[in-house]
């Protein structure tokens, strides 16, 4: 008589042989679901690796520095990629939630603007500017800083 169950799937050195496609899991015995997982992970990796060339701030903006002017609060920074201009306000002391602004502006467009109580940065605020001049105005509680007409 031949046995039946899961002593049929042993096999003749006793190890359990890896279960089939209901148990889904492959020849080698992992299962199917833990290598998706796997690349899964690993795909989701490749997003925070970047583009070699293009600078990715702590501050939101893509594309590359394009000026970034100090005052006593704090700093503006503009930042350039191939049709968009992305500004950002940053503390230099972060921590106490106070009002911060970031002003930014395409020649001939309306301004884009972010302003409220925050710890650390106000923005990124983003414009199309391909071909454009912009400005850019950044403030920290009274004190403030602007670019002028930048990138033309």
């Amino acid at each position: 008589m031949r046995p039946t169950g899961p002593a049929e799937a042993a096999g003749a050195a006793g190890q359990p042989a890896a279960a089939g496609p209901a148990g889904r899991t492959r020849p080698g015995g992992r299962p199917l679901l833990a290598r998706l997982l796997v690349l899964f992970l690993l795909a989701g990796l490749v997003p925070l690796l970047g583009a070699p060339g293009v600078a990715r701030a702590a501050s939101g903006c893509s594309g590359r520095p394009a000026k970034t002017v100090e005052f006593s609060t704090g700093e503006l920074r503009v930042y350039k990629s191939r049709a968009h201009v992305c500004a950002v306000t940053v503390a230099k002391k972060p921590g106490k939630r106070r009002t911060m602004s970031v002003t930014l502006q395409a020649r001939g467009g309306r301004a884009v603007s972010d302003k409220g109580k925050y710890t650390k940065m106000a923005g990124p605020v983003t414009v199309n500017a391909l071909n454009r001049c912009v400005r850019a105005t950044g403030a920290i509680g009274k004190k403030s800083a602007s670019t002028g007409w930048i990138l033309c």
